[in-house]
Order: C-alpha cells, then sequence, then structure tokens
C-alpha cells in the first residue's frame, strides 16, 4: 500500500514546462553580513555572518527593549514577524499592520507607520532602494524608509473573505505580495483565491500575476477556497522566483461534501513549491507535496535556495511534517524526510481523491501532525545542514469542520539538523514547549524561539543549548540577527500582564568576537 501511494504521489506531484525552463540559477554563496531581507537574504537561508559564535554568545546582554502597539486581544498574538535592517535600522511590523523604524543601536523609535489594519500573520516588510513594502489586511504599500511617509498604496483582494498575512518578497524592483483565502476572524469561507501579484516598486503598477488556484475555485466558489502566501518568495541568482503555495479548503470537507468532494482533483497548485519566471512571472515548474490536502498540511514555508554539495537544490517544508529537496532546475524531488511525529495518515489525502472513502479514518480521529503541527515556520541552512524547528501537537477530527487542538501550553517539539545532501537526520534537540519562532543562523549558533517565550540557542554541531533568555510575554515571532545584536519579540502575551515587547540582546564591547 504504501508503494502504490508513493508511485501516484510521483506521478501526479511534479510538472515541468520545458518552454520557461532554463538552467538553473545557483545560490548566492556569499553568507549575508545582516539581516537584510525577511529570510535574512533573498534565497530564504536566514544565515547571516557576523561576530556571535557559539564561544561568545552565552554573554549576550539585554541592551534595550520597545512596545509594540497593535491589538492584543487575539488568539494569534500581536507579532510574529522576523525584523530587517537596513542602514542601521530595524523595520518590523506587527498583527495590526503597523509599521515600527527603529534605531538598532539605540532601540530608539524613529518613526511608526499606524494602518490599525488586522490580520492573522506572520506579515513582515521588505526594504529596498530606499523604500520599505508591506501590507494591510488587503493592500500594498510603500513607505519612505527614512520618514516613513505613504509613497503608494494598492488593494489587491477581491472581496471580503481574502486578505493578506505575509512579509513581501523584493527583488529587482518588483515587489511581490499574494492574497489568503481569509482575513482576521476569518478564513476559508469560499470564493477566496490565492493571487500573487508582481508590482513596480516606485509605483504599485501591475506587473504581472500568478494565480496559485484557478478563479473558480473547481467549480464551487461558494464553498471552496485555497491557496497563497504565508512566507516570503525566495529567489535564485537569475531573479528567477520560488513560492510555496498553501492549502486548500474546506478541509477535511463540509457535512455535504466529506473528504473534498467539493474540490476534486489535486487542486493545483496547492501544497507545492513552484518556480516562476521572475520578469514574464510564467511557470517554469512546479511539485505538488499533498495532493488533494484534507488535514491542513502546507507546504508554506518559503523555499530554500541553496546547493547541496556542488548541486543546485530547493528545499521545501511545512506542516506535513517533511523536508523536501528538489532539483533547482527541473524540479524532481530528491529525497524526503519525516521529522516530528507521525502517526500514519500521509496517504489519507490520495485516499480521498481516488474516493477510497471506506478506506479512510472513522471519526473521531486524532492526526500527527496537527494543523499547528510539523513546521509551522521557516527553516534554516548552512553550507552542511539543514535546521528545523518542529511542533510535534496533534489535532483532533471529530467532524468535517475545524479540528479540536489541544492547549497552546501542552505543546512541544524538537530542533532537527538534516545533511542537505542526502536528508539524514544529524541531531535532535528536544523543546518543552511548541518552537513556532523558525530557525536563524549566526556561525555555528541556531536560534529558535517557543511559545511560552524562551529564546533558544543551540550549537549547529551538537544541538546542545548554549544559551537562552526568557521574554516578557510569549513568542511565535523568529530571531533577527544583525552584527553583535540579537533580536526577539515577546509578541504573544500569555496573561494580563504581560505586554507585547521587542528585545535586543548584544555582545560586551569586551567581548571576545572569535
Amino acid at each position: 500500500m504504501v508503494a502504490v501511494l508513493a508511485s501516484a504521489l510521483l506521478l501526479t506531484s511534479i510538472h515541468v514546462i520545458p518552454a520557461s525552463a532554463g538552467p538553473a540559477g545557483v545560490e548566492r554563496t556569499r553568507v549575508a553580513s545582516g539581516w537584510g531581507e525577511p529570510n535574512g537574504d533573498k534565497a530564504s537561508t536566514r544565515r547571516v555572518g557576523g561576530p556571535v559564535n557559539s564561544g561568545n554568545v552565552g554573554s549576550l546582554q539585554q541592551v534595550w527593549t520597545a512596545p509594540l502597539v497593535g491589538n492584543t486581544d487575539r488568539y494569534v498574538g500581536t507579532h510574529s514577524a522576523t525584523p530587517v535592517v537596513a542602514g542601521g535600522v530595524m523595520y518590523t511590523q506587527d498583527h495590526s499592520s503597523n509599521v515600527y523604524a527603529i534605531d538598532l543601536r539605540t532601540g530608539r523609535q524613529l518613526w511608526t507607520k499606524l494602518y490599525h489594519s488586522e490580520s492573522n500573520g506572520p506579515t513582515g516588510v521588505a526594504v529596498g532602494d530606499g523604500r520599505v513594502f508591506g501590507g494591510t489586511a488587503d493592500s500594498v504599500f510603500a513607505l519612505d524608509a527614512r520618514t516613513g511617509t505613504q509613497l503608494w498604496i494598492k488593494k489587491i483582494t477581491r472581496n471580503e473573505n481574502e486578505g493578506i498575512d505575509m512579509a513581501p518578497g523584493y527583488d529587482n524592483g518588483t515587489v511581490l505580495m499574494s492574497t489568503v483565502p481569509g482575513v482576521y476572524g476569518g478564513f476559508y469561507k469560499g470564493n477566496g483565491q490565492g493571487v500573487v501579484w508582481a508590482l513596480d516598486g516606485r509605483t504599485g503598477a501591475t506587473k504581472w500575476k500568478f494565480e496559485t488556484v484557478p478563479a473558480d475555485l473547481w467549480g464551487m466558489p461558494d464553498v471552496n477556497s485555497g491557496g497563497g502566501l504565508w512566507y516570503p518568495p525566495s529567489f535564485d541568482a537569475r531573479g528567477d522566483v520560488y513560492l510555496a503555495v498553501t492549502n486548500p479548503a474546506p478541509f477535511p470537507g463540509t457535512s455535504d461534501y466529506p473528504w473534498g468532494q467539493s474540490r476534486p482533483g489535486a487542486n493545483l497548485y496547492t501544497n507545492s513549491v513552484v518556480k516562476l519566471n521572475g520578469r514574464t512571472g510564467k511557470l517554469v515548474w512546479y511539485n505538488q507535496a499533498s495532493p488533494h490536502d484534507i488535514y491542513d498540511w502546507d507546504l508554506q514555508n518559503s523555499p530554500i535556495v541553496t546547493t547541496a554539495g556542488r548541486r543546485p537544490v530547493v528545499i521545501g517544508s511545512g506542516k506535513a511534517g517533511f523536508v523536501y529537496s528538489y532539483d533547482q532546475a527541473t524540479g524532481k524531488t530528491l529525497w524526503k524526510t519525516a521529522v516530528g511525529i507521525h502517526n500514519g495518515h500521509e496517504g489519507d489525502n490520495l485516499l480521498a481523491m481516488n474516493g477510497q472513502y471506506d478506506k479512510l479514518p472513522q471519526l473521531p480521529v486524532e492526526i500527527f501532525p496537527g494543523v499547528l503541527g510539523g513546521m509551522p515556520a521557516p527553516l534554516a541552512v548552512d553550507d552542511t545542514t539543514i535546521y528545523a524547528a518542529v511542533n510535534d501537537m496533534g489535532a483532533t477530527w471529530t467532524t468535517q469542520g475545524l479540528p479540536t487542538l489541544p492547549p497552546f501550553d501542552q505543546g512541544k517539539g524538537v530542533m532537527v539538523a538534516l545533511d542537505k545532501v542526502t536528508g539524514a537526520i544529524k541531531w535532535q534537540h528536544p523543546l518543552d514547549h511548541s518552537p513556532y519562532g523558525a530557525s536563524s543562523i549566526v556561525n555555528d549558533v541556531v536560534f529558535t524561539t517557543t511559545y511560552e517565550g524562551k529564546v533558544h540557542a543551540l550549537s549547529t554541531k551538537t544541538g546542545a543549548e548554549i544559551w537562552s533568555a526568557q521574554l516578557p510575554a510569549g513568542s511565535n515571532s523568529p530571531v533577527m540577527i544583525d552584527g553583535d545584536t540579537v533580536v526577539a519579540v515577546g509578541g504573544y502575551p500569555l496573561t494580563p500582564d504581560q505586554k507585547p515587547t521587542i528585545v535586543a540582546y548584544r555582545l560586551p564591547a569586551d567581548c571576545p568576537r572569535r
């Protein structure tokens, strides 16, 4: 049975467009000196250089804090973005779409642009050519990086069932932003289409669009929805674009259309890594990890454009709990590795797609990974290794509607290191709480944050914890490193007295830098 399902997945998951395919771009091999992009660099490696390393990370000291002003009356917290730095200024965005410019050395707030436009996150901004780019619940905007003055704004949603929840990508003068099938307070209501927009960074004019799912939503737009991006696209050295597309809905289905019967077929391009020509937006290749997804197993994390040995590859990951390596030129799957807890439901989507409903589980059923399990936030890579923060949280399905989740404070996780060439697991480090804070690397240290508001620094060589700090609130925000400064955000108040706060840590001036 496993072999049959694997063969079916291979046949349905990958498609190359020969006319558009060309020589693959290769990884920008120079390690970024600072955190200039939402994922550290345009390739989304989430890796930077600098003086912080395993020998001195224990000397980090808190040097300033800054408050966040966004709405705290929410289940997703106030902040989940990765800040970016340009010209010594740190820029970030909260879940109310407000943008902050803060002097990285002093913590002095330079300006704040208030939008009070609610979203679920992860949100965030990109900076380039003197502009700060971001989104509100329905629009893309550009701000003057020095003053915060709005330069242009463009609405990209079609209706009230579509929103924006991501940090944009920016490359060669083009801003990339996507709609998603939902808004703060309501998702997957039907007629929500994920569309990627490429806009001119100077004017906001449309250059091209890419529909991640069809506008007719598989024939039932009043019921179905899906696609779009939660995290920024990535770019190779040619400027080609790599997208990670999210899930279809409803899931598993509805009482009238159980197991996704309202959306027959594979539901392209959901749960896929997609490569586009950066100039035209034309499809080069796609590889769909979970056709006809019924468990909300997004392949949502930004694809990582890198090399494994000497081979250009793309690394994909998401809530299904698998890490994938793809050939960068063709999209062919090179390897696939399971991480975290799985309990044997990986083939249920293909059973549902093929109408084999009698072989699907009887409800209620607990599924691992759950809808917030697997890898809910982006990975990081260095020259030889992939670092994945995995959330070992299940979900119990009692009906064809949304599942029941355990209390968030009961979630646990693990940081997993995988070999880039083979996918073999090198080491695993258990975490007492759910790691929603992605992975971020500087030299031989990998950082993440966990739900209860703890920052963890682990050795990339062994996985041993070598430093930690407690934030003033819970956290689902990744760590940002720029020079000798490490920034983490306690943006998820867990009690009434906790306040969402940005915290900066820094190496002392007399601390050894090597």
